[in-house]
């Protein structure tokens, strides 16, 4: 992200220039000054002014080039980030040479205007549009869409406070708390004075990001205390399964869903789901079983709150349970009317998978061989 920037007064002149004059910091443009006041305004968290400064400053001077860069900065901040990027490719393409006088990013305080958008291409733009991203899938319920994300993001810089803390948000909204507490303390660990700007609660707007980290750990820590620790692995496999189903991705589902069951064979959700493994594998009357069990199971009135359809969310699981157990027994009726049509001559199976018929029966053993039944040296 590129820093804020005033213009300590301008160097440029043309050749045909006879002299120039370069304000003084006691008679500021009305241009300058809007800026300036804009950074302030930002080091003091005040993005709501600044911004409104700077949008003041541009309608005095549409070209200026910190007005300009100054305005990708708050965009930015805000989320817009194409808008940012107009912005401060507008900046850029304007010649600068002014030195930059105040800036949020105290390495660029000195050096000339050019320098800063020369540094634009090497800022971490893309890690904050992951996040801003992030944030935003987070807001709308996407928990693992945007820990997918948050994980791409940590790729590009590990230790980023931003990205470990936000990792700790997804991991806590998909149920996976130890892996939230290992983000929530590494991000604190960085002890980063970096100013929150983006965030889901606006009280947290401007306070240092490990502080914010810090704190998530401690409430996660003291609610953890509290909490049956496999009934919440159980939720947490639960919930990836259904995502896992969502993704087309079968296996992982099948797997997560049996494990959820294993940890906590009472739960009317786990019970549901392993009918729903059931019924997707061709085990009809196993799913039925299920579905029934569901529907009894002491937590069986929950309401659900993430499932692989749409409409299931928010109802009660005994009533999706039931409609399921009920679209299994006329799969079974229709079955067994499919069966009692058909003709020819009736087949056994027997239960240890032989072919066999039954007039197929093994031969005596003869008085030099041993039977199968005779002991045998071991």
């Amino acid at each position: 992200m590129l820093g804020l920037v005033i213009c300590a007064g301008s160097s440029i002149a043309t050749a045909r220039d006879l002299r120039i004059t370069i304000p003084q910091r006691s008679h500021l443009t009305p241009v300058q000054r809007l800026n300036r006041d804009g950074v302030t305004a930002v080091q003091k968290h005040q993005y709501e002014k600044a911004e409104a400064l700077f949008y003041k400053a541009y309608l005095y001077d549409p070209a200026d080039p910190f007005t300009l860069n100054n305005l990708g900065y708050i965009s930015e901040l805000q989320g817009q980030l194409d808008r940012a990027e107009k912005f401060y490719k507008l900046a850029s393409e304007q010649s600068c040479g002014a030195i930059i006088d105040r800036s949020s990013t105290k390495q660029l305080v000195g050096h000339p205007m050019m320098y800063a958008f020369g540094t634009l291409k090497n800022t971490p733009m893309r890690l904050n549009r992951m996040n801003v991203l992030g944030v935003e899938l987070l807001s709308q319920g996407q928990g693992f869409e945007a820990e997918s994300l948050l994980k791409q993001a940590l790729v590009l810089d590990p230790q980023n406070p931003f990205t470990l803390n936000n990792l700790g948000v997804a991991a806590e909204a998909t149920g996976d708390l130890e892996s939230a507490l290992k983000y929530y303390d590494q991000a604190a660990a960085s002890h980063s004075t970096e100013p929150i700007v983006v965030t889901l609660k606006r009280s947290w707007r401007g306070k240092p990001i490990s502080q914010m980290a810090e704190t998530s750990a401690q409430d996660l820590r003291k609610r953890m205390r509290h909490m049956d620790m496999t009934q919440e692995r159980a939720s947490m496999l639960a919930m990836r399964g259904v995502s896992a189903t969502n993704r087309n991705d079968w296996s992982a589902a099948r797997q997560d869903f049996l494990e959820a069951y294993s940890l906590d064979p009472n739960s009317a959700f786990a019970l549901n789901n392993l009918g729903y493994v059931s019924e997707k594998e061709g085990d009809l009357e196993s799913a039925k079983y299920y579905y029934a069990k569901a529907r009894k199971a002491g937590d069986a009135s929950a309401r659900i709150g993430m499932a692989t359809q749409s409409s299931a969310q928010g109802q009660h699981l005994d009533a999706i349970a039931g409609e399921s157990d009920q679209k299994v027994n006329q799969e079974l009726v229709a079955y067994g009317q499919n069966r009692r049509r058909e003709t020819g001559p009736i087949e056994l199976t027997p239960r240890n998978g032989s072919m066999d018929t039954p007039e197929a029966s093994p031969k005596k053993p003869s008085p030099d061989t041993p039977s199968s039944d005779s002991s045998s040296p071991q």
